[in-house]
């Protein structure tokens, strides 16, 4: 236990830790993996790349990846790029920016085929080339996969690739909270060592968040607790603004009661979707697709058989479900392909998918919105890029399409990479102005390390979670938003940071509340824009507003941090060759 005082005067007379690279990537999922291999290939030797994490990397959410990465691999049996750029605009509902969407189709075969070069070990068909099968809403089988573990497998190449780079360096256990600048320009990223509670400044010429998506702002979800949006809410507070927060995905199976996912390849590889009647009950609402529609339509079609009295009770959580009949999958395969989801159902369930039905409910998933960044991942602030799910490059629009997202991650990744790499290969070092050190260090040792706080920042977490889990799900309506954001402000000006733990040693205490402030702020931001959007598009829908409207809201929703709270922008849909068109399934 330390004397608070005393402390906080060492930390602040001291010289502060500064480690310079030229490109800092913040986050270690596929995204940041990626990126960091890009810079350091592209920069050669003498171009120095740190990646920050706050877990170990292999401990990274992208490992929880299970179902599969979209390309198109085989035109010659009738797929192509124009049919991979529909079906990911129609998923978006047409909010995607297609010159994006056409970019991320082009480049997404060679990530496929980089990771074979690098030892990814691909499911094979039997004439030995990447086996790929059907995901929701793709018109033709494109998702490659590794059985079930493809996140897993995926991660564990790229990895082992950083470490044949002597120019990449990890730093495990660093929680990133604030980006440094220097005259309007990027200059390096705070962050606090959580083995030994010191901060450090990471300077860099160019800086690379690639820290995932908002996490678990809602309890049931699929995410890792270490999920939070830290990496969102670091460039917001930077001043670069936030887009298409209002689009929360909702992945129509999660395992009851505990939320980790039930992949989308259970019903790629034949699985069917059952209520308490034992009906199909996807041929009344995608009468073409059925169980492989997308996520949002899949999603509220579930929670409308619940709502209609359909469903089943999980008499442990309460949670209400319906079935995921798996049994109607060939044994052999279900074995091989999803050798992951039966262990899963098994350990933590008590039932064998061979034999019995999985109880599964929408749960909380991917984040179609994030950071604002153009199409080469760069954002507002120079020198500053993101990528992977914290960035909003605006390819997924209002719904992204099952095995797009580690697709994305890879794509954008190899972009920034590159583009960080040059920004630094180009520029001197920065030199950013002590006072805005010292006041992000007096932040975080006089105010939280200060005073225990009034409030349970882990009752905080969980009145959070569950304000939006009540308001903000995939039925929303005004009366219910207005009350879910009047109760998230009135959180969030209760809410007096500090943590009553004083070590400095490992203190989880002080990294969950760093994380709950991220989250009020985020959730606000999510809330809000939602209130803002007066339409139904994709995973947004609003039973006050049920129809699309492209007169009015084919554009996207930009979020600017102000010293008065913040205000709205908008940037108009780029359309390039698909224009609006009703959604059928």
């Amino acid at each position: 236990m330390y004397n608070v005082k005393s402390y906080s005067e060492i930390i602040r007379l001291r010289e502060l830790e500064v480690i310079d690279s030229d490109v800092v990537v913040v986050g270690s999922g596929l995204a940041g993996l990626r990126a960091a291999i890009e810079a350091a290939r592209t920069g050669g030797e003498r171009l120095k790349v740190s990646v920050v994490t706050k877990t170990q990397p292999m401990r990274s959410h992208s490992v929880s990846a299970e179902g599969g990465t979209a390309a198109v691999l085989y035109p010659e049996e009738g797929d192509s790029f124009a049919s991979h750029e529909w079906d990911t605009v129609k998923g978006s509902d047409f909010l995607a920016d297609q010159d994006a969407v056409e970019l991320f189709v082009r480049e997404a075969p060679k990530e496929i085929i980089q990771l074979e070069h690098w030892g990814m070990p691909w499911a094979r068909r039997e004439d030995g080339r990447i086996a790929q099968r059907f995901f929701g809403g793709q018109s033709y089988p494109r998702a490659c996969f590794a059985e079930d573990r493809v996140g897993f497998f995926e991660m564990s190449t790229l990895y082992s690739t950083c470490l044949k780079h002597d120019n990449i360096t990890f730093y495990d256990e660093w929680f990133a909270f604030s980006v440094v600048k220097d005259n309007g320009h990027f200059a390096g990223f705070i962050a606090l060592d959580i083995k030994r509670g010191d901060v450090a400044l990471f300077r860099a010429k160019a800086g690379i968040i690639a820290t995932g998506g908002a996490g678990r702002l809602y309890p049931f979800a699929s995410f890792g607790h270490s999920s939070t949006p830290d990496g969102i809410v670091m460039a917001y507070r930077a001043g670069v603004p936030l887009k298409d927060m209002e689009f929360v995905q909702f992945h129509p199976t999660g395992l009851v009661p505990s939320g980790i996912l039930i992949t989308e390849a259970s019903r790629g590889e034949g699985g069917v979707l059952r209520n308490s009647k034992g009906e199909r009950f996807m041929e009344r609402y995608a009468p073409k697709m059925k169980d492989l529609a997308p996520r949002d339509i899949v999603s509220r079609s579930i929670l409308t058989e619940i709502k209609e009295g359909r469903g089943f009770r999980d008499e442990e959580s309460g949670y209400e479900y319906v079935n995921l009949d798996l049994t109607v999958i060939d044994h052999e395969k279900l074995i091989k392909r999803l050798t992951s989801i039966r262990e899963i159902c098994l350990k933590l369930r008590g039932i064998d998918p061979l034999s019995e039905p999985v109880p599964i409910r929408p749960v909380a998933h991917y984040y179609m919105g994030g950071i604002d960044v153009d199409i080469n991942g760069a954002t507002a602030l120079p020198g500053l890029w993101a990528a992977g799910e914290a960035a909003c490059v605006t390819m997924n629009g209002a719904n992204r399409l099952g095995s797009n997202s580690t697709t994305e991650c890879l794509v954008w990744g190899k972009i920034t990479g590159r583009e960080a790499a040059k920004y630094a290969l180009a520029h001197s070092e920065p030199d950013p102005p002590a006072e805005s050190i010292v006041a992000e260090e007096r932040r975080l040792f006089d105010i939280l390390m200060g005073p225990a706080p009034s409030v349970d920042p882990y009752q905080v977490k969980s009145d959070l979670q569950n304000i939006m889990e009540q308001h903000f799900h995939a039925f929303r309506n005004e009366q219910s938003m207005e009350e879910g954001l009047r109760k998230l402000r009135r959180l969030k000006s209760e809410f007096r940071l500090g943590v009553v733990d004083k070590s400095r040693t490992y203190n989880t205490n002080l990294v969950n509340v760093l994380e709950v402030e991220s989250m009020l702020e985020a959730s606000e931001v999510i809330a809000a824009a939602a209130l803002k959007r007066t339409e139904s598009r994709g995973a947004h829908f609003r039973t006050d507003y049920p129809r699309r409207d492209d007169d009015a809201w084919l554009k996207h929703i930009l979020v600017r941090r102000t010293a008065d709270g913040f205000e709205f922008d908008y940037k108009p849909v780029i359309i390039t060759k698909y224009m609006p068109a009703e959604r059928v399934y």
